[in-house]
């Protein structure tokens, strides 16, 4: 029995103050990694500037580089599309690139775009050119001679008819396009060429396509190869010793030597097909060889580039990718070793014919000598990741995903030392493509990871053992259909019971040992090759292409009760959502168009409710079928009735994932085709997480609970950490229209971060390509909100100029009063005042002031000791740290000499991360050290200020000397003499100068002496040694002897100086004034 739809309400006046605006404040941090990068579709070199490079990263924007990957800079974050086809530079300006959005190719996986974009001044700003719904751009070519002369190859939708799609032409620099070739149906322009010598020349091949759900449709019979003797006004097939019938993908370059020699790659059906050779500008063809893209298949490769210094000497992408010296009679692979596989693009120098560069699905490399070695650049961190798992490991958390191409990675959420977390902390755990990821709860060293298609492996992380665990098909069984991503599921009542699925549900109650099937085929079961694609249904020789994706007729989603157990619910990709109440004895089929969606709607993600046994969300989506509109339901009926909570959802924006949080069951998060959003109303209104993070797509997220640590894995872009997301819970319209709220935060571990590098460089010797990502800041956290912000009277007043002079309207001006009042008023500030449980004030913190979410830290440290001088100079030593125990933090404004509370206190606790292997002093005796130690600091940096302030005294009192009416002799002794009194204590203080000019050794100085103690105490909670406690005790001795010296010196300074006012001295800096 089918499930009814219950009609879902409109959605809720959308909030204002929940904007993604108000919320821009709370960043996200990015941590790639970049071990092992991620699939780049095409790369430029700057012909000029050859260090200059634009990388076209398939799926995760635009990267620049102007030292040769030395460093590289995103410059395409801001924009609408993550989903790069390619990227073009001027041939007359370097400084114009062109970029087209939406990946080439036909991949299962690839990302839509929204046409053309063009700066002007390198990257830095972009515009919008046009052709927004070609979805996929396969090559822009700029007229050497005119460049306002533009030619698109636009491959168009894949997933539907349609489209902008053929080839385009513009003669206004993108502002207006002609298409000329190509129709409004399957058939787009998979790749063009000019001729180097008559730019009216052009080639291009045409690409009938679709992808489906079930299948792919990789040609037809208007494919083919074309070529234009009009700049693309009209077009000649060529035909001649070309294939008849259906092609396939064609890939097609031009000699630049010999520019009549053309070269093609051409699939045939099954993938069959072979590489042709024109030596007259196609108007003859000559089959060189059999050799096509292989592995995923062409749709996937088949790219042509040929060397722009050897003659005949073509390279076609491929798996590995293949070159012929011969023009393509004969076909070598490139040398393998040391470099990922399947490559989309390649680049050369025209300085050096040894150099290529290549675009793999598993980053960049640069080869120096022809292939033969190469070098990778790792500090590209534009990974896909599909799925996300988290382990509990303490005292951080390890993150588990599985990518596109790249296999299944492992690695930490954040480290303990000062780099931050590096390449090397990263694992491949898993080879192959890699997708769904579970972890054991209260066992982290279990790991379940899956590659292709249900290949799914038991990790053991203490040894590195890998244990195949798939499910088999019995005896009798037909093959058992895995989808691409199948799910995995462990069970919230028994950590070693799993659930697998494929075209039906599997159990195991040993960690996968072995398996039993709880259900029977739960899919429609259909023929995906009798489903209709490009319009209809196919015969058995069309060009199918069923390789390398996913199954059909399979299980996308699992997902069992954490309250009810056996209450299971499995969600397929051909419309179906299953429910068990009793852990597989039976099934109910709930169509999904009963939820209000399209009836073959894709399930890709099912939560059983956190808190309530018959609530249930599902998020779907339909995009393979060319509807990108985003689907998620709920249910309160264990799936009978169903409520859309889409809400002020963009209409363009698949969403491909759901969490809930497990304290406040209306917080929900999903991982969407365009970011992360929240909503803390259960779907009634959603708001975009904008703060770090780029335009790209999330396809999972997951919540570590312990942390209150919401984890993002993005598709092209790595992984994005919201840390500590609790204040979500707090937030509210009440708490957005206070003045000023202080959040509740986590506690804050007590640790000495090590360093494997240097402890004050983050990257230490390694070179500015070494790529590390953040931890999160060191200490207490704290999040405050503010409505409206600080001004000062000058950003009050120049406000409210703005629209005015804006309109072009009279500018009232200020009075002198008003101007002055702004001249002499204090900058108005925010801080946090943090103390201890007795109420001692511990430190103000101080932090932004503008309007909008902060987030600011304490380093758990006092103030720095050191004395500040009048000027406003203090050394750059910090305080040593608090002890563990309770505090408070009050978020407080100053403004004008008033000093306001905003927000009532937040308690907080400190507490030890760890101990050592020795065991050192209790830790409120290593505190109470510290504090001693500071208080002689403090005191030894006073006495440094005053001695030097002394001697210039007693110098400029010389010099006021010259201008008294005191005769010679008395008061000229008197200087003297106090002068060499008080250098002699500055030699006790600092040493003999005449020693240290020749670095010979003194005895130890107080600051020598401070300085060892400190070397004991600031990198260790182990306590003052005995040898330290000795130290610090003759520091403070000499500190004691030289204060009271310098006491007495000071006395002989005032009494020196009242003889010489009486003998019409000048007032001298330091005096006192007047006469008192």
């Amino acid at each position: 029995m089918f499930a009814q739809r219950r009609e879902s309400t409109a959605p809720a006046a959308v909030d204002e103050l929940f904007s993604e605006t108000t919320f821009r404040g709370l960043k996200l941090r990015g941590i790639g990694p970049a071990f092992m990068s991620g699939r780049i579709a095409d790369v430029a070199i700057d012909p000029t500037n050859e260090s200059t490079w634009y990388v076209a990263v398939g799926s995760g924007g635009v990267w620049k580089t102007t030292n040769a990957g030395v460093t590289f800079t995103p410059i395409f974050d801001e924009q609408g599309s993550y989903s790069i086809g390619c990227v073009t530079i001027d041939p007359s300006d370097p400084m114009v690139i062109w970029v087209g959005t939406g990946e080439e190719g036909g991949g299962r996986h690839f990302g839509f775009g929204d046409g053309i974009y063009r700066s002007e001044d390198g990257g830095t700003t972009w515009e919008k050119r046009g052709l927004p719904d070609s979805e996929h751009i396969g090559k822009i070519i700029v007229h050497p001679d005119n460049s306002d002369v533009i030619f698109v190859a636009a491959q168009g939708p894949l997933w539907s008819a349609g489209g902008e799609r053929g080839f385009y032409k513009s003669t206004d620099a993108g502002k207006n396009w002609k298409r000329t070739l190509g129709d409004d149906q399957f058939t787009g322009v998979g790749d063009i060429a000019i001729d180097p010598r008559n730019p009216d020349r052009i080639y291009a091949v045409t690409w009938q396509r679709q992808r489906t759900v079930a299948a792919m449709m990789d040609g037809g019979v208007k494919n083919g190869i074309f070529r234009s003797e009009d700049g693309g006004e009209t077009w000649t097939q060529l035909t001649n010793g070309l294939p008849s019938g259906k092609m396939g993908k064609i890939g097609l370059t031009i000699s630049p030597q010999q520019p009549d020699v053309v070269y093609a790659a051409i699939e045939l059906d099954r993938r069959t097909g072979g590489t042709w050779r024109s030596a007259d500008r196609g108007m003859n063809w000559e089959k060189t060889s059999d050799v096509v893209a292989s592995a995923t298949g062409p749709h996937y490769y088949m790219e042509l580039f040929a060397s722009p210094h050897q003659f005949d000497l073509i390279y076609m992408m491929d798996a590995s990718m293949k070159y012929s010296s011969d023009g393509g009679k004969n076909w070598h692979i490139v040398n393998r070793e040391h470099i990922h596989g399947d490559f989309h693009g390649m680049a050369f120098k025209k300085s050096d014919p040894n150099y290529v560069m290549v675009a793999t699905d598993g980053g960049l490399y640069e080869s120096f000598d022809l292939t033969k070695n190469w070098r990778y650049m790792p500090n590209l961190p534009v990974t896909q990741y599909y799925k996300v798992s988290l382990d509990d490991a303490e005292p951080f958390y390890n993150i588990y995903a599985g990518t596109q191409d790249n296999g299944t990675h492992g690695g930490p959420s954040r480290t303990d030392n000062v780099q931050g977390i590096q390449n090397y902390d990263w694992k491949l755990v898993l080879n192959w493509d890699g997708h769904a990821t579970a972890t054991e709860p209260g066992n982290p060293d279990i790991v379940y990871a899956e590659r292709q298609q249900g290949t799914l492996s038991r990790l053991d992380m203490s040894t590195g053992e890998v244990v195949d665990i798939q499910p088999q098909a019995g005896e009798d069984d037909p093959h058992e259909r895995y989808n691409w991503d199948a799910p995995i599921h462990v069970s919230p009542h028994s950590p070693s019971r799993l659930y697998f699925a494929s075209y039906r549900v599997w159990k195991s109650n040993n960690r996968g040992d072995s398996w039993e099937a709880i259900s029977d085929d739960l899919t429609r079961g259909e023929d995906r090759l009798s489903l209709p694609i490009m319009g209809a249904t196919q015969s058995w020789d069309s060009p199918w292409d069923v390789f390398a994706m996913s199954n059909y007729g399979t299980i996308t989603s699992l997902s069992e009760s954490p309250l009810v157990e056996g209450l299971i619910y499995a969600g397929t990709d051909d419309g179906l959502l299953q429910v068990t109440e009793d852990d597989g004895k039976s099934w109910r089929a709930v169509e999904v168009s009963s939820m209000g969606v399209p009836e073959r709607a894709f399930i890709n993600d099912i939560k059983a409710d956190l808190h309530d046994p018959n609530t249930v969300y599902v998020s779907l989506d339909n995009h393979k079928y060319g509807d990108y509109r985003p689907f998620v339901v709920k249910s309160t009926d264990r799936g009978r009735t169903w409520k859309m909570i889409k809400g002020n959802l963009p209409d363009k924006l698949m969403v491909w994932r759901l969490v809930q949080d497990h304290v406040k069951p209306e917080l929900l998060f999903i991982a969407t085709e365009y970011g992360l959003y929240f909503s803390i109303n259960g779907g009634g209104q959603w708001t975009k997480l904008e703060g770090g993070v780029p335009t790209i797509s999330f396809r999972d997220l997951a919540i570590q609970k312990r942390e209150n640590d919401l984890v993002g894995a993005s598709f092209g872009r790595g992984f994005f950490i919201f840390d500590d997301y609790s204040v979500l819970r707090e937030v509210s319209t009440a708490s957005l229209q206070k003045e000023g709220s202080l959040y509740s935060t986590r506690k804050a571990w007590w640790y000495i971060p090590r360093s494997h590098l240097n402890f004050d460089s983050q990257k230490g010797s390694q070179g500015s390509s070494y790529y590390v990502a953040p931890n999160p800041d060191f200490g207490a956290v704290f999040t405050y909100h503010l409505k409206d912000g600080l001004q000062t009277k000058a950003e009050i007043r120049q406000a409210a100029e703005k629209p005015l002079t804006a309109a072009e309207r009279d500018v009232p001006m200020p009075s002198w009063e008003e101007r002055a009042a702004e001249e002499i008023q204090e900058k108005p500030g925010i801080f946090i005042l943090v103390q201890d449980a007795s109420g001692n004030v511990i430190r103000r913190v101080e932090g932004p002031s503008k309007k909008g979410f902060h987030r600011i830290s304490w380093d758990l440290r006092y103030p720095a000791p050191q004395a500040l001088t009048i000027s406003g100079g203090q050394s750059f030593d910090k305080g040593l740290m608090v002890a563990p125990g309770t505090y408070t933090a009050t978020l407080y404004k100053s403004e004008d000499g008033v000093t306001t509370a905003l927000d009532d206190p937040i308690t907080f606790e400190v507490e030890r991360m760890y101990k050592g292997a020795l065991e050192g002093a209790p830790e409120n005796e290593v505190a109470a050290f510290w504090r001693s130690y500071e208080a002689a600091a403090k005191d030894a940096s006073a006495l440094d200020i005053n001695i030097d302030r002394s001697i210039k005294t007693v110098d400029a009192m010389r010099k006021a000397l010259q201008h008294s009416s005191a005769k010679p002799g008395t008061l000229d002794a008197k200087l003297h003499d106090l002068r060499t009194e008080l250098y002699n204590l500055h030699m006790e203080v600092y040493g003999n100068p005449a020693k240290l000019q020749v670095g010979e050794k003194t005895p130890p100085t107080i600051g020598e002496r401070l300085f060892a103690v400190n070397r004991g105490i600031s990198t260790s909670l182990y306590g003052p040694t005995e040898t330290s406690k000795q130290t610090l005790q003759i520091a403070n001795k000499q500190i004691q002897r030289a204060t009271e010296e310098l006491k007495k010196l000071n006395q002989s300074l005032a009494d020196m100086a009242s003889e010489m006012k009486n003998a019409g001295a000048p007032y001298i800096e330091g005096m006192k004034w007047p006469n008192e």
